[in-house]
């Protein structure tokens, strides 16, 4: 088998993937891309550990971990991603950072109303 067709293949499915997180705004597709890069990194670690041939199989044991991983990302992002869209109605990216944006700066322009429990609690 010759390396340069796996290669080649997961060099298109990195880059598309980098494609779809710098140019996606919902945070769903983003998370879609960026499993679409784990898999490219998947596949150049199944075929280097094809082409070397070996004996311990460690590309494979390395995909299987990145597997795990990628689920483990997948599931907590997902989660995540429903809280925002429940609290605030879009998963728009773009629009969740002006509005955390607007909130730190409406928070600096009010000033510190919130009284210092800390101080409150030593005095």
């Amino acid at each position: 088998m010759h390396l340069a067709y796996p290669a080649v293949l997961a060099v298109l499915l990195f880059c598309t993937g980098l494609y779809g997180v710098l140019a996606r705004r919902n945070a769903i597709l983003v998370l879609m891309s960026v499993e679409l890069m784990l898999n490219a990194v998947n596949l150049n670690l199944v075929a280097f550990d094809v082409w070397l041939r070996d004996t311990l199989h460690a590309g494979q044991a390395l995909t299987l971990f990145t597997i795990a991983i990628a689920a483990a990302e997948i599931g907590i992002g997902l989660a995540i991603v429903l809280l925002v869209y429940r609290n605030r109605g879009s998963s728009d990216i773009d629009r969740l950072r002006d509005l955390s944006e607007k909130a730190a700066e409406t928070d600096a322009a009010d000033g510190d109303t919130q009284p210092d429990t800390k101080a409150e609690a030593t005095a």
